[in-house]
């Protein structure tokens, strides 16, 4: 049904619905609490919690979240969307923002049914996590927001240290490339481990989650839209002031999970956010993974287990 993809990647799609926003499909993955659905197919409530809304980065997908969802779904509902242009969602050749990738989050909430959660977000998500937040702070969005937990992304920009593929990237023009010009997986796959920490680019659990991550990217001619994909790195300069300060000050108790390794979020990034946070008189609970940009796929249960800690503090 999935052709081309390895059993991991096709394991995902078969797990994906729909959600129509804007006349562009866009994928989810909902997984009730404990796995089993309630009567009639309804996922149920996971008790007194919100439901966990999980918000991927660039240039993957909500799979990378494979192999920590069924944890996180132990006892609370979880809800994961590729965002448009991503994934298994549709992916047209248009210009692409941040603030539309928050609304198409709102919208997918909406669908759904969801007025208050909890938010987990990874690289380019937690930009997109920072808009939400910062429309929670302007009352404009009808999206409550409970605890956060925030991993590896370039909250700071100025700090970030670029991949020669990004820079490459972004010095394109914002279009489409040619049929014959998009990255293949191979290619992408081994440009995603040189992110791991340097004892895990090898390991072939960790090659294969992000051998399937890096069949998304390119399934629907995807390679071909990165260019026009990062763009967003334009616009996280541009607003940096709205979107980390956001981060920075909303009320929601924050929990930073961070691969020590990444080279690119550096982990300095996650010192000054501490200390920001702070200022604003709110404390981040930090804890730090033996991992680099993917801590997800790179330390599966040490990653569930501290975005669980952080979810269920008291």
């Amino acid at each position: 049904m999935h052709d081309g993809l390895t059993d991991e990647a096709a394991r995902w799609a078969e797990r994906a619905t729909t959600v129509d926003v804007g006349g562009e499909a866009v994928a989810v993955i909902d997984v009730p609490a404990g796995g089993p659905r309630g009567p009639g197919g309804t996922p149920q409530s996971g008790g007194e919690a919100p439901p966990l809304l999980v918000v991927h980065g660039f240039p993957t997908s909500s799979v990378d979240f494979a192999p920590v969802v069924d944890r996180l779904a132990a006892a609370r509902r979880v809800v994961l969307l590729d965002l448009p242009g991503y994934g298994l969602s549709a992916k047209p050749d248009r210009a692409y923002s941040l603030f539309g990738q928050a609304d198409a989050v709102e919208a997918v909430a909406a669908a759904l049914g969801l007025d208050e959660v909890d938010l987990l977000t990874h690289d380019m998500g937690d930009s997109v996590g920072g808009e939400l937040l910062a429309r929670a702070i302007d009352a404009t969005s009808p999206l409550r927001v409970r605890r956060r937990v925030l991993t590896n992304g370039s909250v700071y920009l100025g700090m970030a240290q670029l991949t020669d593929g990004q820079k490459f990237l972004r010095a394109l023009p914002d279009e489409m490339l040619a049929p014959e010009s998009g990255l293949d997986a191979d290619g992408l796959t081994a440009a995603l481990a040189d992110l791991c920490a340097p004892d895990l680019r090898d390991d072939p659990a960790v090659v294969g989650r992000l051998r399937a991550g890096a069949e998304l990217v390119v399934r629907d001619g995807g390679g071909r839209l990165l260019p026009r994909l990062i763009r967003y790195l334009d616009e996280r300069a541009a607003h940096e002031e709205r979107w980390t300060g956001a981060i920075e000050s909303h009320p929601a108790p924050l929990t930073i999970v961070w691969g020590r390794h990444d080279p690119i979020a550096v982990s300095p990034m996650v010192d000054r956010l501490a200390a920001r946070r702070a200022e604003h008189g709110g404390a981040a609970t930090v804890t730090w993974l033996d991992a680099g940009h993917w801590p997800m796929v790179e330390r599966p249960p040490a990653f569930a287990d501290a975005v669980l800690a952080g979810l269920d503090a008291a």
